[in-house]
């Protein structure tokens, strides 16, 4: 019986404001390369995963600047890839330099399901928090974003010394709900990191596939959108 159920806050619960898409869109718009907002999406979260695995690999600040530097131009070029347009690295950082100008204050926004699927599982009794790999204080942000009467739990990386997927921190928010790990749902957009290693601590791990990227993960529930989660307890 599933007594509570956490979620990965990037790209699960909130997203950036203003949306990446918009941002990088507006960025290539001013060196000269157009392209939809509407079709960056699929790119950016690839590039997301990219960025994670990477990071699982070689931690990136434990790296030389300019390996950073690639792999920052490899993550643009996965963007623009998957939205039909082929770039060179270097016009990759020319527009990442750009995205950097627009986006210098990184606020958040929830997603459109996010409350209501939120409300959904209140409705049924069930213990919400967030497990989050993020390293700073998300109570301020949440309590902005209308999240707070929702939440039971805020777990980060910070706070737990540990990231995803990593026992620890899964384990971490466990107690502090007051629940067996086989007693929990963990619902985020990384296979590897969210679903493996909330798996792996004896938690349901459910896979969200906003953009249908991921059709060969069959480890695990898979849905498109939060409100879909009902379907899963």
């Amino acid at each position: 019986m599933t007594k509570a159920v956490f979620f990965d806050w990037f790209n699960t619960l909130a997203q950036y404001y203003p949306p990446r898409e918009e941002v990088h869109a507006n960025a290539c718009g001013k060196i000269g390369i157009e392209v939809e907002k509407e079709r960056l999406s699929p790119g950016i979260l690839l590039a997301d995963h990219y960025y994670i695995d990477e990071n699982a690999r070689l931690p990136i600040k434990e790296r030389s600047l300019q390996e950073q530097m690639d792999l920052y131009a490899q993550m643009e070029r996965i963007v623009l890839r998957e939205a039909g347009v082929n770039i060179s690295d270097q016009l990759a950082l020319t527009v990442i330099q750009e995205v950097g100008k627009i986006f210098s204050n990184r606020d958040f926004a929830l997603f459109d399901d996010t409350l209501a699927a939120l409300d959904l599982l209140k409705q049924r009794g069930l213990i919400l928090g967030i497990i989050s790999n993020i390293d700073h204080d998300l109570v301020p942000v949440c309590q902005e974003l209308g999240l707070a009467p929702y939440l039971d739990v805020i777990v980060t990386s910070r706070e737990a010394g540990s990231e995803k997927p990593h026992a620890p921190i899964f384990l971490a928010a466990a107690e502090q709900a007051a629940v067996k790990t086989s007693e929990t749902m963990y619902v985020g957009d990384h296979y590897s990191t969210d679903v493996v290693g909330a798996q792996e601590v004896g938690m349901k791990g459910v896979l969200l596939d906003r953009c249908d990227l991921f059709k060969e993960v069959t480890g695990c529930p898979r849905i498109r959108a939060l409100t879909e989660l009902m379907d899963c307890l």
